[in-house]
This record gives structure tokens, C-alpha cells and sequence, in this order.
């Protein structure tokens, strides 16, 4: 197949000469068609144990689609990971505005602790708390109507069954009396005292009905209660009020009194203990973080991270490997090209612990990909496959500026970035003056009609940026099998993992970066 795929490229100019061929190439080397990865059913299966699944929030009433549906595939897998360790608690690294944490606390009863090294982010995670006050009042009160409306369908059911019973019985009874009326009549005399004792236990079962229909009706409400309260624990204290009853219940006797109070003191303690599952913390994760000096109550627990950024995956799993405490680990990485590369830059570099690579085989070889290789596979190929096609006009803009950069300033490297510059632009002129800013370059000896001589002269090659893009994200998903594989074989390479692998999450054209890193301790360690 080397052999075969090779040809796509000229012997002696190494130029590419037959684009079908790479592209047949490009997919043959996909981790999808590579045979690596474990479903997502049958990791589930495995650690299915008695529990069942959890019923009745949504996230998509309180997120976008793509977080809905990563959040609901991901924490579903955490619960199981979890159940089958037998952990209560979950570490979420890079955990942004908690969108995750607060799902795992309040659909799973999961104790969540996420770390995020941005202040801003913490505080965000807490606003969200403090927003999700109005969505549970609104799930409260839908699941008591709800109740109501189950309860007086069950009703109106159970009434028409006993009137239905009822009819049967009577006339069955007047068949009988019909037929023994040429017998004595003493019988008959004996017969109809038995209608009245039936008619007697006809009213006792309908007592009986609505003694237990009120009765279920308790429990019921008093489950709901119970799913209310534990998902309302999730939220920071003094973010929703004490829904319990406030209505006038009368003059209550000593002992429901006493009662009461001990409820109360119970409840105050266990909130004093325990006031949210869900703990914002601020804090910048590395390979040598002691989780112990952020998380003072660290327990056997699980590390998680959905789209972790640059190092901060690799660190993941890192300090998982390490630490004896975290009994799993469940990391979904993004965002490629600000990993750091050992074989990068010949440069002398203080930088003890590299996001790539990770596994010893790699490192005997000295690989390294680059930045333009790790920004490929950060491409979306799905994406475009569906038909979202990439932002030619906004890549023409950025390889134009290079040029600009480059000829009239001199400069060929730039620790500083431009952005999102293009979407706040709103032509060309204005769109280089703004990056010149941002890279801090004088703008003023650059005029008006100098700018618009660059965008003229390179107008004619847009279509060959596009295709030339077009080959960058068909062979993103080669450069992303190599970061993954990576992180992989780093896992195999450690004695105390049981069993890790690599398992598709999500939908790669509502979240490209769609793959799991997943590993369990061995039980002993």
C-alpha cells in the first residue's frame, strides 16, 4: 500500500501529481478506517453494571446543540466509567464555564470539582449556576403538573374500571335472580342480602382505590421532591430559595413539631457539609500539579477534560498515569497547534515536559509534525464533506497580510497573533490596518492604494488557496491519528493501566474533535 500510495508524488520534484490517489491515501490512513478505536457501545456494555440510566433533564434546554450533544454522550460515559470504579468523585480539567460539571452533579449526583486556569471562566461557571435557578423552578413545576395530569388519568381510569365491574356484577346477579325465580323462595330471599354485601364491598374496594391512588401520589411527589432537591444541591448557596412546603398546614401537634425541627437540622447539616456538588475552581494544570493542594478532600476519583487545550490533554494524562488516587481517566483534546513539540525548534528550550510526543516510540524517533501540521488537523473534514465550506475569502485576506508582513516590514515570525480579525473588518483596507495594529506595526507608511496593489495582484490565485486548502483538510485527520496514537501508546507503554483506548464520542460535523482518550487503573493500584 506504501508502494501504491507513494506514486501520488513525482520521484524526483516530490510534487503531487495525482490528487485522487492522495486523497485514497489520506483516507486509508484515517483513524476511522484504521481499525484502533473501541465503540462507544461496546465500552458502555462493558461497564453496564445494575444501575439504570439517569431520566429527565435535557441539556439542550439550557445549551447549544453541539454543547447539548457533547455534554449528554460525554457524561453518560463518565457516570458509567464512575459506577463501574466505584467513585463518587470527578475532577473536570480545563472546565471552562462548567457546562459538563454541572451536568455530571446534577444528572448523576456526581461530586465535581472543575479546574480552570481562567478566573473569568470560574466566574462564568458560577453566573451559569445562579441562571439555572429559573430553569429548575421551571422543571419543578412542569414535573408537578405532570404528576397532576398522570394522577387524574389514573383516576378517571380506575373510576370507569370500577363502574364497569360494578355494571357487570349486577347484571350478572339479575340473570340469576331471573333464573331461580321458579325456585324456592327462600333462596331468593338468600340472594339478595348478597347484593347488598357485594354493593358493601364494591364501596369498600373504591375506598380502598383512592386510598392507594392518594397514596401513590405521596410517593410520587415525594420522589419528585427528592430528584429536585439532590439536583438543586448543585447550585452555589443563596442561589435558589427553600421551596420547601410554605403553605399553612395549621396547628401541628408536638410531635410533627419536633419532627419538623429534626428534619430541618438534618437538612442544615448535610448543607453545611456538602452545600453543592459542583465546585468552580481556578487554578493552571501542569504535569506537576498536586492535585491535593487545590482539592483538599481528594478522594479515589476519575479526571476528565472535554476539548482540553494544547498541553493541557497530554498533562491530563500525565498526572493521571501518576497519581495513584485517579482510578480513571476520560479526555477528549483540541485545539492542535498549541501543543509544544520537543523536535520543534533547535533552539535551547527550559521546557522539561512536551505535549508532543509523549510515547517513547516517538521520541527514539525524534518526530515532529510542525505548527503548520498541527493547525491541518485541527480542519474539519466531515464538515466540509457536508457541505459547511471553509472561509476562502478570510484565508485570502490572512495569506495576503503574510505577504504585506513579510515584503514591507521585514518580518517573518511573530509571537503575536491576529484573531478574529476578519469578522470585525469591513473591507480589506480595514482588515490590514487592524492585524498591523495588533501585531504593533506602524500602519501610517502603508497607504490606502498600497494595500489594495497587494489584493489586486493576488486576486487571480484564490481558487488556488482554496485547493490548496481543500488538500490541508483532507489529510487533517492523518495529522490527528498521529497526535492521537500518541497519547495512546503513551498509555500502553505504563504497567499500571488495565485497559485504555481510543473511542469516538460525538459527531464529527457537530463536534470535530470527536475522539476519547480513555483509560481504568489496574484495581490493585
Amino acid at each position: 500500500d506504501d508502494d501504491i500510495f507513494s506514486s501520488a508524488f513525482c520521484e524526483n520534484s516530490e510534487k503531487l501529481v495525482n490528487v485522487h490517489l492522495f486523497a485514497l491515501a489520506a483516507k486509508y490512513y484515517s483513524l476511522s478506517n484504521l481499525g484502533v478505536c473501541t465503540p462507544l457501545e461496546d465500552v458502555l456494555e462493558a461497564l453496564k453494571g445494575d444501575s439504570e440510566g439517569a431520566k429527565g433533564i435535557k441539556p439542550d434546554e439550557f445549551m447549544n446543540n453541539k454543547k447539548s450533544h457533547e455534554v449528554q454522550v460525554m457524561s453518560e460515559l463518565v457516570d458509567s466509567i464512575a459506577n463501574y470504579c466505584g467513585i463518587k468523585q470527578v475532577i473536570d480539567i480545563g472546565s471552562g464555564k462548567g457546562y459538563l460539571s454541572s451536568f455530571l452533579s446534577m444528572q448523576y449526583n456526581l461530586k465535581v470539582y472543575g479546574i480552570d486556569s481562567s478566573s473569568s471562566n470560574t466566574n462564568g461557571a458560577h453566573e451559569r449556576n445562579k441562571k439555572l435557578k429559573k430553569h429548575w423552578r421551571a422543571y419543578q413545576k412542569r414535573g408537578r403538573e405532570n404528576l397532576k395530569s398522570q394522577s387524574l388519568e389514573q383516576a378517571n381510569d380506575r373510576q370507569v374500571e370500577s363502574e364497569i365491574n360494578c355494571e357487570t356484577i349486577h347484571e350478572e346477579l339479575f340473570n340469576n335472580a331471573s333464573s331461580l325465580q321458579n325456585q324456592d323462595q327462600v333462596i331468593i330471599q338468600d340472594l339478595v342480602p348478597s347484593c347488598g354485601s357485594i354493593e358493601m364491598a364494591i364501596s369498600e374496594t373504591n375506598t380502598e382505590t383512592e386510598a392507594d391512588l392518594v397514596t401513590g401520589t405521596q410517593s410520587h411527589e415525594t420522589k419528585l421532591s427528592e430528584d429536585v432537591l439532590d439536583v438543586l444541591n448543585v447550585l452555589p448557596g443563596g442561589a435558589v430559595e427553600d421551596f420547601a412546603s410554605s403553605h399553612n398546614s395549621g396547628e401541628l401537634c408536638e410531635e410533627e413539631k419536633v419532627q419538623r425541627k429534626m428534619t430541618s437540622l438534618k437538612t442544615k447539616a448535610r448543607k453545611s457539609s456538602e452545600s453543592n456538588l459542583y465546585f468552580p475552581l481556578t487554578s493552571c494544570i501542569t504535569a506537576e500539579t498536586e492535585l491535593n493542594d487545590i482539592i483538599t478532600d481528594l478522594e479515589d476519583c476519575m479526571m476528565v477534560g472535554l476539548h482540553t487545550c494544547g498541553d493541557l490533554a497530554a498533562n491530563t494524562l500525565r498526572i493521571f498515569a501518576a497519581k495513584p488516587e485517579i482510578k480513571a481517566v476520560c479526555s477528549v483534546g483540541c485545539c492542535y497547534h498549541l501543543l509544544s513539540e520537543q523536535f520543534e525548534s533547535q533552539e535551547e528550550c527550559h521546557i522539561q515536559v512536551w505535549g508532543f510526543p509523549m510515547c517513547q516510540y516517538l521520541k527514539d524517533k525524534g518526530w515532529c509534525c510542525g505548527r503548520n501540521a498541527r493547525m491541518s488537523a485541527c480542519l474539519a473534514l466531515e464538515r466540509v464533506a457536508a457541505g459547511q465550506m471553509l472561509p476562502t475569502e478570510s484565508l485570502f485576506y490572512r495569506a495576503v497580510l503574510q505577504v504585506i508582513i513579510e515584503e514591507i516590514y521585514g518580518v517573518t515570525k511573530s509571537d503575536r497573533h491576529v484573531g478574529k480579525t476578519f469578522s470585525k473588518s469591513s473591507s480589506f483596507i480595514d482588515y490590514v490596518r487592524r492585524s498591523l495594529k495588533k501585531l504593533e506595526l506602524d500602519d501610517s507608511k502603508l497607504p490606502d492604494s498600497c494595500i489594495m496593489d497587494y489584493h489586486e495582484k493576488y486576486k487571480h490565485r484564490m481558487n488556488e488557496l482554496e485547493a490548496f486548502n481543500m488538500l490541508k483538510v483532507v489529510l487533517a485527520p492523518c495529522i490527528e491519528v498521529l497526535i492521537l496514537l500518541d497519547r495512546l501508546c503513551y498509555l500502553k507503554e505504563q504497567e499500571n493501566i488495565a485497559w485504555s483506548g481510543l473511542v469516538k464520542l460525538f459527531d464529527p460535523v457537530k463536534s470535530p474533535r470527536c475522539y476519547a482518550v480513555i483509560a481504568l487503573k489496574n484495581q490493585s493500584c
